[in-house]
C-alpha cells in the first residue's frame, strides 16, 4: 500500500546524489492527504493464560466483542506497554512521512477519536511521527484501539473501532479550515476500510482530486469490502487513479464484478479498464502477491507531485514492508536506509 507514497520523493532523471536536494526543495506541508480509521495501537507481552482468558488465538486478527472490554483495561496495566498511532491509512501516511523525513507534516490525516486519555496519547504519537493529524473529536464513543498481545513470535490483534466509526463529514471535512488542507494536497490515499464509515467523505475528496487532475489512490483493504460494500466502492472507483490490493482481495473483487478469472495480471488489466472520470490519467493497478512479483498495469502518471518510475515506487514499497514486517506493530528505525 506504500508504493505511490514513495513515488513522490524524487523526479525522474535525477541522479542519486541530487535526489535529497530535489526532495527537500519540492516537498511542502500537507501535500499528501490521508483519511481513515485512527486507532491507538497498544502492544504488550502477555502469557497463554491472558490469551485463554479472553478466548484469543496466538496469531490472529479480530474485532473486539463485549467479552474483550476488560482486555484493554488489563493490558495497559502491564509493565512494558508501547503506544503507537495506528490504523491502516494513518500507518500508511506515517510510513510515507518516515521515508521522506523532512520537511515534517508532509502528510495530513483526518479521522475520528474520542475526547479521552487514549485520544490524547494518539494525538501525541501522531505528532511524534511528524504527521499533521486533524482529528474530529467527539464524546459519544471512546478512541479506537488495537491491542497487540505478544506471545513469543506471535501476536494476537484485537481491534475496537469505537470512535473511528463516528466520523461526520458535515462536522469535520466540510469545515473551511479542514477543506483547505484537502485542497492543498496533491496526492490522496484512503483505505477501503473507510467505506464502512463515511463513503460520502471519500467521494467528496475523490471528486476534488479528479476535477483538479490530482492523484487519488485507494486500497481494497480486505475481501469483505468488495463483498459487502461493493456499491459505495464502485461509486468511488471511477475517480481512482491508483488501486492497491493483495492477491486475495483482487480475486474477491474480480468475483464480485463477475470477471470469472483467477489470473492476477488479467484481473489487473480488466480493473484498469473499468470506467474512469478523469480520462487524462489512465488508472494504475498494483496487486501484491506475497513473495511473487508485483503485478502492475501501468498508465502514464504525469502529474504526480514529483515524478518517479513505477519500478522505484514498487522498490520503495518492498523496502518499507521488509522493514516493518520484522518489527512489532507498525514501527520503524529512526531513519530509513533506502537509496
Amino acid at each position: 500500500m506504500f508504493y505511490f507514497l514513495k513515488a513522490a520523493v524524487a523526479p525522474i532523471g535525477q541522479q542519486p546524489r541530487f535526489r535529497q536536494a530535489a526532495l527537500e526543495a519540492a516537498m511542502f506541508e500537507n501535500m499528501l492527504f490521508g483519511m481513515g480509521n485512527p486507532l491507538l495501537d497498544i502492544s504488550a507481552v502477555v502469557d497463554k493464560d491472558f490469551l485463554d482468558k479472553f478466548g484469543l488465538k496466538p496469531n490472529d486478527q479480530i474485532l473486539a466483542e463485549d467479552k474483550h472490554k476488560a482486555l484493554f483495561e488489563e493490558i495497559v496495566k502491564r509493565n512494558k506497554v508501547e503506544y503507537h498511532a495506528g490504523g491502516s491509512t494513518q500507518n500508511s501516511v506515517k510510513i510515507a512521512q518516515w521515508m521522506l523525513q523532512k520537511p515534517h507534516k508532509v502528510a495530513t490525516f483526518f479521522g475520528c477519536i474520542g475526547k479521552d486519555d487514549f485520544g490524547e496519547i494518539l494525538k501525541k504519537k501522531a505528532e511524534e511521527a511528524h504527521v499533521d493529524a486533524h482529528y474530529y473529536e467527539q464524546t459519544e464513543e471512546p478512541t479506537g484501539t488495537c491491542a497487540a498481545c505478544i506471545t513469543g513470535d506471535n501476536r494476537s490483534l484485537v481491534a475496537n473501532l469505537a470512535a473511528a466509526n463516528c466520523y461526520k463529514k458535515e462536522k469535520h471535512l466540510d469545515l473551511d479550515s479542514n477543506w483547505e488542507l484537502v485542497e492543498k494536497a496533491k496526492v490522496y490515499y484512503i483505505a477501503g476500510f473507510f467505506l464502512t464509515v463515511s463513503p460520502e467523505s471519500i467521494l467528496k475528496v475523490a471528486k476534488h482530486a479528479s476535477e483538479n487532475n490530482k492523484i487519488f489512490c485507494m486500497n481494497l483493504s480486505a475481501p469483505f469490502i468488495s463483498q459487502f460494500f461493493k456499491e459505495p466502492l464502485m461509486k468511488v472507483m471511477p475517480y481512482v487513479d491508483i488501486l492497491f490490493g493483495n492477491e486475495t482481495e483482487a480475486a474477491t473483487f474480480a468475483k464480485e464484478l463477475g470477471f470469472e478469472m483467477d489470473d492476477i495480471a488479467v484481473i489487473a488489466n480488466k480493473t484498469q479498464n473499468l470506467p474512469k472520470e478523469n480520462a487524462k490519467r489512465q488508472r494504475l493497478v498494483v496487486f501484491t502477491q506475497g513473495k511473487d512479483d508485483t503485478v502492475a498495469t501501468v498508465g502514464f502518471l504525469f502529474a504526480l507531485v514529483q515524478e518517479q518510475s513505477l519500478e522505484e515506487c514498487i522498490r520503495a514499497g518492498h523496502y518499507a514492508a521488509n522493514v516493518i514486517i520484522r518489527r512489532v506493530g507498525c514501527t520503524f528505525p529512526e531513519k530509513p536506509d533506502f537509496h
